[in-house]
């Protein structure tokens, strides 16, 4: 299965501030904050939607295709992400700006206040898809994970056109789009994912119920942080997905970019939805258990040792058939 996963690619300044933010805000006084918090700790990490999205999915033995826009910056990553597995190969590199940065700083709860420098990621809406099918013999499906927003748009579209199946990720983008977007991005989606709260931001934002997206599109598979996930498809009862438990919570930056990283690469071993979403569910703690969103290793041993514990002995024998850890 050839699957191609667009979105951003960026570097990650990862800070820890030992406090609560919620003791720092005054109710009355929200429209004009004006704070600064003294950190703990900084990391410097590789990250981007799209990368950490390959970067799991290659170190499962799946070689996607990633396909953003970077800097000349980029050399380093590449190396790292082929290492790793990923196809590089289709990653344009801009004359002009750096690769995208992303600030982000976590409180004790694990709340995040973040920032993101776009640069290179606005040429992300230039690349055309086409090539990129032509190069690899076809692709099976397209992830559309939150990029430049004309990039998103372009891809969808072209996705459409071209009768390449999608799976559309628009979370944090899904803020600064209005509804005519979000419903390009979602309608006619093999697979939409959200969190809990982006499900009723699309709803609100498309105007559509519940029900009502769900019958434009194929599989909707909904987060649920702590509680796991949850998924949806017409006409079919709601399959959850248990969280696989965690040998401690350090750090829940692509927490999601690893579940989806898991699913789609059970998708293409041919697993049932539940199977996609238990290994999606394991390679969320597993980078739950590391700082920064690329910094977990993964065993052929500890993963389907895990797996079983988690998911019972027949769980864990139909996905040793099939997982090949890439682990250098």
């Amino acid at each position: 299965m050839r699957i191609a996963v667009t979105g951003s690619i960026a570097t990650d300044q990862l800070m820890t501030f030992p406090g609560r933010f919620g003791d720092q805000l005054i109710a009355e006084h929200l429209d004009r904050v004006s704070l600064s918090f003294l950190v703990d700790d900084l990391q410097i990490r590789r990250g981007g939607i799209a990368a950490n999205i390959s970067f799991g999915m290659g170190c499962l033995g799946i070689t996607p295709i990633l396909v953003g826009a970077v800097g000349h910056d980029f050399e380093d990553y590449r190396s790292w992400l082929e290492r790793h597995g990923v196809d590089c190969g289709s990653v344009r590199v801009s004359e002009h700006h750096h690769t995208a940065r992303f600030l982000c700083t976590t409180d004790q709860d694990h709340n995040q206040i973040a920032s993101f420098y776009t640069g290179a990621m606005a040429e992300a809406r230039e690349i055309e898809l086409g090539p990129i099918a032509a190069r690899s013999g076809g692709l099976d499906l397209v992830v559309i994970s939150p990029n430049d927003p004309d990039a998103m748009v372009r891809h969808t579209d072209e996705c459409r056109t071209r009768g390449i199946p999608f799976l559309a990720d628009p979370s944090q983008q899904l803020a600064r789009m209005e509804g005519p977007e979000v419903r390009r991005l979602v309608d006619g989606a093999a697979y939409l994912f959200t969190n809990d709260y982006e499900k009723a931001l699309v709803e609100q934002k498309t105007g559509w119920s519940d029900e009502e997206v769900l019958s434009r599109v194929g599989v909707r598979v909904t987060t649920l942080g702590p509680k796991g996930a949850r998924i949806d498809r017409e006409g079919e009862p709601s399959i959850h997905i248990q969280p696989a438990p965690e040998r401690g919570k350090v750090d829940p930056t692509g927490v999601g970019d690893a579940f989806r990283s898991g699913f789609v690469s059970a998708l293409a071993w041919g697993l049932s939805l539940e199977r996609c979403g238990q290994v999606g569910a394991l390679m969320a703690t597993y980078a739950l258990e590391s700082v920064g969103p690329q910094e977990y290793r993964l065993s052929q041993e500890d993963f389907t040792t895990r797996f079983a514990a988690a998911y019972g002995a027949d769980a864990g024998s139909e996905v040793a058939r099939h997982i090949r850890c890439h682990h250098p």
